[in-house]
């Protein structure tokens, strides 16, 4: 049974391999035929001999006549063209040609208007297809991801203006945006600060104002769709409900995929924030979670395990705050960038208090004044300490983790992030630290720590046995910056062992420690482990004219975003050329899209028909467009462009076409490394 169980996975898995492979190839296709179909038809209308239909480019495989025209698929499947009598990209000097325009069924005999229809047809049918292809999926209906905020990245952008997680986004830059990607979009092409809109997890209406960072390839600011309640279910069964190890993946009974949590404790819970908030509120004691589970008619309760962070027993020193965020405490009690915090009521930082356990004091301390001592730079000399009071907000810690290399921790009760510097100041006793014979008595700095697991242990997922963090900047090999991340990774990690990499004050070569982290009972940790999907809600029209209002305006967002990816593209700058995907990435994406269902497909391909409208209607020579700037120049001044212009700009047009193509070829190959499957 189990062998059998094995193969139908595995048939399943192939099935939807080849459904993908099939719907990727006969979607492509249709757009193309489309697009084609559309010159043809009006070429026709407008009586053109029309010579060759074909779909792809190059040497023909398969053709046949059919009537005066041939028809035909070639060997290249990245386009297609229309070959009328009098229109040859190949040979541009049959447009000036008056032998040619003598034939009334030449292309060139054919009066300026109805060339300019011959020529926008393609264009127009795609925009009016992919209407039509947008009102299916909303008639059949669609699932969009909601523009909710799961997570905000410690010390970028959206941190900084104050967006906070559990955040519902709905107008961006004044537009309305209802889903995740098209809010993940319009940040990627903005130009300049964003105001983004929307409403808190309490109900209450809010405004920021974001600078997004512009140093990566694209324009971004640190924020990612919420997940779900819901248990990720994962066809191939790889990815289990909960990270190995953890206190959630030994729960009783255990989760399955698709359980979707309703309860923690005797409480109702509604979305991912507020279940963070409450399993914070638990301090990591015994929980029991009521779960909703498919085919059960009786909700079933599972019981979690006491949940505490595992530790080393180090104190590492803080380095200066690296960001605060706006009408924070900190901010309004005047905190700046690179002030460094030392005490809090007159507790010192390092010494009584535990950096890592910043985030979970100052939340302790929520509603109190609390007297906080730091030093700021002195232009003239010396640090100087200088001593505020302010009050921290009811904000948990460490559910704003450090999962990225690079970034800082923050305190969410304060509004400041900052980075660990990963020299030791105090070894508590009895703990991995002390029995490992580490005593801060000189100077002790750690330049790595290595997470690994033990061969007796059972496979967590992860590729590497042994993952390797550097605890400096790779860009600055004096900028300490990955303490928070790797301490992060440590309780992603729970059963693989520590390897320090430290180098002490009198000596010139670095040693290696191994730690066992424990868990340490008196620091609970708020968050479970939990695999879960993605946040999605229903986009479904109730009649045909709301499926094709909702098609229109879902095409206009579209369109207007394309034009504005254009804009950051070549005007701006601010998207990089590294995000541009070619051949292969549209044949990737259309593969996955048809392996999820005919909802994303025909999604997708509206999405590639408006991308073929509006590209091939770019100015360029050879292209839809570069013909219809042609045709302007005649209507205007009644006459044609003369051979030798036509025939340099089709060869400047083709060599930028070609040059685009081994560019976007080259980023899908060796940049982006598509391939079906992946």
């Amino acid at each position: 049974m189990e062998i059998l169980a094995v193969t139908n996975d595995a048939m399943a898995g192939w099935m939807a391999s080849l459904i993908g492979i099939a719907g990727a190839v006969l979607g492509l296709g249709l757009v193309i035929f489309l697009h084609e179909l559309g010159h043809f038809a009006v070429a026709k209308w407008c009586n053109v001999n029309v010579e060759r239909f074909s779909i792809g480019f190059g040497p023909i495989l398969l053709g046949w006549k059919w009537g005066e025209t041939e028809y035909a698929l070639s060997a290249i499947p990245f386009g297609g063209y229309v070959k009328m009598l009098g229109q040859d990209d190949a040979d541009p000097s049959q447009m000036t040609s008056e032998e040619i325009a003598a034939d009334p069924r030449s292309y060139v005999s054919k009066n300026v208007w109805q060339r300019m229809a011959i020529i926008s047809a393609g264009v127009t049918m795609n925009v009016l297809t992919a209407v039509l292809f947008n009102a299916a999926a909303f008639g059949l209906g669609s699932e969009s991801i909601p523009p909710v905020i799961g997570e905000v990245r410690p010390g970028l952008p959206a941190w900084v203006a104050g967006v906070r997680r559990g955040d519902e986004i709905d107008r961006f830059n004044g537009h309305e945006v209802t889903n995740f990607r098209d809010l993940a979009l319009s940040i990627a092409v903005s130009n300049g600060p964003i105001e983004l809109c929307g409403k808190r997890r309490t109900g209450e209406k809010f405004t920021a104002v974001v600078e997004p960072d512009t140093s990566s390839t694209r324009p971004q600011i640190g924020i990612s769709p919420s997940p779900s309640l819901t248990i990720l279910v994962d066809p191939e069964g790889k990815i289990p409900p909960a990270i190995p190890g953890t206190t959630a993946a030994k729960a009783t009974p255990p989760f399955a995929p698709g359980d979707e949590i309703v309860k923690v404790g005797d409480q109702d819970v509604t979305s991912y924030a507020q279940f963070q908030n409450l399993l914070a509120e638990r301090n990591g004691t015994e929980t029991t979670l009521t779960v909703r589970r498919k085919e059960q008619a009786d909700p079933v309760n599972i019981t979690v395990g006491a949940n505490y962070f595992r530790t080393l027993g180090l104190r590492l020193d803080t380095g200066p705050i690296t960001a605060v965020q706006v009408g924070s405490p900190a901010a309004q009690a005047g905190l700046q960038v690179g002030d460094k915090l030392v005490t809090i009521n007159g507790r010192s930082i390092g010494n009584d208090i535990d950096a890592m356990r910043l985030p979970d004091e100052f939340a302790k301390l929520h509603g109190q004044e609390v007297e906080l001592a730091f030093k700021r730079a002195n232009p003239t000399g010396d640090d100087q300490v200088r001593t505020v009071k302010l009050t921290a907000e009811d904000r948990p810690g460490w559910l704003e983790q450090p999962e990225m290399e690079g970034e800082p921790l923050s305190i969410p009760a304060i509004g400041v992030a900052f980075h660990v510097v990963p020299h030791i100041i105090q070894v508590e006793p009895g703990s991995p630290a002390a029995e490992a014979g580490l005593q801060p008595v000189k100077p002790i700095q750690i330049q790595k720590i290595e997470l690994v697991l033990p061969t007796d242990a059972p496979d967590d997922g992860l590729k590497d046995r042994t993952l390797a963090i550097s605890l400096f900047d790779k860009d600055n090999p004096k900028k300490a910056n990955n303490w928070g991340f790797a301490f992060w990774a440590m309780q992603q990690m729970p059963n693989r062992h520590v390897q320090l990499t430290i180098l002490e004050h009198d000596q010139k070569s670095p040693r290696m420690v191994t730690l066992t982290p424990v868990d340490d009972t008196s620091w609970p940790l708020p968050t479970l482990f939990l695999n879960l999907q993605v946040q999605v809600h229903a986009e479904k029209a109730e009649n045909v004219s709301q499926a094709f209002a909702m098609a229109w305006t879902h095409s206009h967002n579209t369109i207007r975003n394309i034009y504005l990816t254009l804009r950051s593209l070549v005007v701006t700058r601010r998207l990089s050329y590294k995000e541009l995907h070619g051949p292969f990435g549209i044949a990737q994406a259309a593969y996955e899209s048809a392996k999820v269902g005919v909802v994303p497909l025909l999604l997708f391909l509206g999405f590639l028909s408006l991308n073929l409208a509006v590209l091939n209607f770019l100015p360029i020579p050879v292209l839809d467009g570069g013909h219809m700037v042609f045709l302007t120049w005649e209507a205007l001044t009644r006459r044609r462009p003369s051979e030798k212009v036509m025939i340099g700009a089709t060869y400047v047009g083709m060599a930028f076409l070609l040059s685009l193509m081994v560019l976007v070829l080259y980023l899908d190959i060796f940049v982006h490394r598509m391939g079906f499957g992946k």
